[in-house]
């Protein structure tokens, strides 16, 4: 399948989204044949412009010279014609720079892009998600400054959370920012900061937790955007540097085209964002659009290595009766086994991220409280899964390719080392469960849950009548159940999060199952539950 064919897939999910059709009723930027034109130009722009440099970034790599990363060959002029199109703030508010689409086009057209070229749009990422979260957050001044050139390019953005001694244990961050008079001065350290420096962007803005006071845990963390020059001009010679300094770059698995930096802060000059004390909450705006579109880095790279799978299973000839020429591998029974459960699993990422994509949008524009939920509900799953599912295609089509798969030849073994970090930053696979079993499940009194079943439940029962209706309901009704029970063991906390790994996966075979029978998978249903059979045993 080419980036077009992935494109006339997705619209042909987004037709099938219940969500999708309402949103087209409530705004005029959704006509199809926009729509169409949006993910066709995203399809031309990202195999024309992006693919080419992905095998490149990863032979190359980004380097250190004279205390600056230089990064790969051609991804400067990558980036800022990335930005030149629209694509960086496209549903960024037009006001600012942006051009106002639907966050859904966004999640349609980010798989595309991410195929091509992972490497590069981790800047890509970071960069979108400070623009919002400045757009939100920031005074109007700042927001005015620093939106429109995030949106288009001309500056990037980082997230700073992690320290040496403080990773997902936010609380224990050791960076402080000190005010005097109307500023603040930053010193510390951050490390697994992606794009930290880079010479693609006039100014990078790093958007950076510190601590401002000695309240225990996070309630003495503060957000602040802190310019690496001070008056935003190219480079060190011409403008003013603000006291950060590149300590390295981690050499690392894959990803080799993106930076991961540590820096060293030493008074740096940072703008308070928001309240003081609220920085973790107020940088959730960031992070959740982030683990969306982690979810959609795994989906797009899925998508290019089963496409792999499927075209060299059915031109590569081995077996077959002795005395007739060799079968395409494809039509071997394990081997369309194998091809299936990576389709399958490809689509239903697919049609889950499009679910949470309309539904974040209809949570905005009619200001529903139960849509809020939902997706408060969805995310934690679409994060993992999604970054699961880069892993797991890129090591299933290396199997159907067999020894060739594992060489250079083919670009699936980049896929798999690239992919492996997915599950790990922006919330590890333990993170999101944790994160779905006491926030959504406990803290939340499984209010998204309840949305989600009735969701689900409408739509299916929608689909007719006939056995696999009635299983799927009926998987729906066991979840439902098996969450009454986990909701239960909050008197045995320890009990109760050793199994919230087996518990989130339980949820994700009750959002495949809806997911497979909206795309028509029937055949889907009893795989999905025989993994949900599996995860309910191991929650007992």
């Amino acid at each position: 399948m080419s980036f077009t064919d992935q494109a006339r897939r997705t619209l042909d999910i987004l037709a099938l989204t219940p969500g999708w059709q309402e949103l087209k009723t409530l705004r005029s930027d959704c006509d199809d044949e926009m729509v169409a034109a949006i993910l066709e130009e995203a399809a031309s722009f990202a195999e024309g412009v992006l693919a080419p440099l992905n095998t490149v970034g990863d032979r190359i790599g980004a380097s250190v010279v004279n205390g600056r990363v230089r990064t790969p060959h051609g991804f400067a002029d990558a980036f800022r014609r990335y930005g030149e199109a629209g694509w960086l703030g496209m549903d960024v508010a037009d006001h600012l720079g942006g051009q106002a689409l639907p966050l859904t086009l966004h999640a349609a057209c980010a798989p595309l892009f991410e195929r091509a070229c992972v490497a590069l749009m981790m800047a890509a990422g970071s960069t979108r998600a400070a623009a919002h979260l400045l757009a939100e957050a920031a005074d109007e001044a700042v927001a005015g400054e620093w939106v429109p050139k995030l949106a288009s390019g001309e500056w990037a953005a980082t997230i700073c959370i992690s320290e040496p001694d403080a990773g997902s244990d936010v609380g224990r961050l050791r960076t402080r920012a000190t005010g005097q008079g109307d500023q603040w001065l930053v010193s510390g350290q951050k490390i697994w900061i992606s794009f930290g420096d880079h010479d693609m962007a006039g100014r990078i803005g790093h958007c950076l937790l510190a601590r401002t006071d000695d309240a225990p845990g996070t309630r003495g963390i503060s957000l602040f955007l802190v310019p690496n020059h001070i008056d935003g001009v190219a480079n060190h010679i011409d403008g003013v540097a603000n006291g950060i300094t590149l300590e390295r770059i981690e050499e690392k698995m894959g990803l080799y085209g993106s930076p991961t930096c540590a820096l060293r802060f030493e008074n740096a000059r940072g703008i308070l964002i928001g309240q003081e004390g609220r920085g973790l909450p107020q940088l959730f705006t960031m992070i959740e659009l982030m683990r969306l579109l982690t979810g959609c880095q795994g989906l797009g790279l899925a998508s290019a290595a089963i496409d792999i799978a499927e075209t060299y299973a059915a031109d590569r000839k081995q077996g077959g009766r002795p005395d007739q020429p060799p079968v395409p591998i494809n039509s071997h029974p394990d081997v369309k086994r194998q091809l299936w459960e990576m389709r399958v699993a490809t689509e239903v990422v697919r049609a889950a991220v499009l679910e949470i994509a309309t539904a974040m949008d209809l949570a905005k524009l009619k200001q529903d409280e139960e849509l809020d939920q939902f997706t408060g509900w969805m995310l934690p799953l679409i994060k993992n899964f999604g970054a699961d599912l880069g892993f797991t295609v890129a090591s299933g089509a290396m199997q159907v390719l067999g020894g060739a798969g594992y060489t250079r030849d083919w670009p699936l073994e980049q896929y798999l080392r690239d992919a492996r970090i997915m599950t790990i930053y922006e919330g590890t696979t333990g993170m999101q469960a944790l994160d779905l079993l006491t926030r959504r499940l406990w803290r939340d009194d499984g209010k998204g849950l309840s949305v989600f079943l009735k969701r689900a439940r409408v739509e299916v029962a929608s689909a007719g009548e006939g056995e696999t209706v009635q299983a799927v309901l009926a998987l729906l009704d066991e979840f439902e159940q098996l969450s009454g029970r986990m909701k239960a063991m909050q008197s045995d906390a320890d009990a109760a999060l050793w199994r919230a790994d087996a518990y989130m996966r339980a949820a994700w075979a009750a959002v495949s199952v809806w997911m497979a029978l909206r795309l028509g998978l029937r055949e889907a249903v009893p795989f999905y539950t025989a993994q949900f059979t599996y995860q309910s045993l191991r929650c007992r």
